[in-house]
């Protein structure tokens, strides 16, 4: 390969299998963790770093005195939500970290291999007719074949 290979490593199916279960552990563990639909996702109000502070203080409030609140406010409920959104923050950005150390190799281990294909495809193209890789290089070739828009006759049967 002529280009610079800036990641070279592989993955057995044993690891991946353990890799796997861990991740499988890892879920195990939050078993609260809720699947929200894009709808649901772009509704709902959001707190950011802003609103921790604002949220934090609402909750001495509502611990100190809630009598001022309807009856039907849970200020247990109240603490135990904030207080589970500021124990998943730190969690929730190492699971982000990896996640996008991850797609960054994937990303660039998929590059790699596709500018390799690259080169292997044109040199046979170049060199490779007649020595048996003439069926090959066709079906490779595909890849970039364009496809004809066929022009329907609106009159046609």
């Amino acid at each position: 390969m002529t280009t610079p290979n800036r990641i070279s490593a592989s993955i057995t199916a044993i690891e991946a299998t353990k890799i796997q279960a861990k991740i499988a552990d890892l879920k195990a563990a939050l078993p609260f963790l809720i699947d929200l639909s894009p709808d649901e996702r772009r509704t709902l109000p959001k707190m950011g770093d802003k609103s921790r502070a604002f949220v934090s203080r609402c909750v001495q409030i509502a611990q100190q005195d809630d009598s001022f609140l309807p009856k039907k406010f849970n200020v247990t409920d109240f603490a135990k939500d904030h207080a589970l959104s500021e124990a998943l923050e730190p969690i929730r950005q190492q699971l982000a970290k990896l996640t996008e150390l991850v797609e960054d190799s994937q990303l660039l281990a998929g590059s790699e291999a596709y500018i390799a294909a690259l080169e292997v495809y044109h040199a046979a193209q170049r060199t490779g007719k007649g020595s048996g890789l003439d069926d090959l290089i066709d079906q490779v070739g595909q890849r970039f074949s364009r496809r004809r828009k066929e022009t329907q006759d609106s009159d046609a049967p």
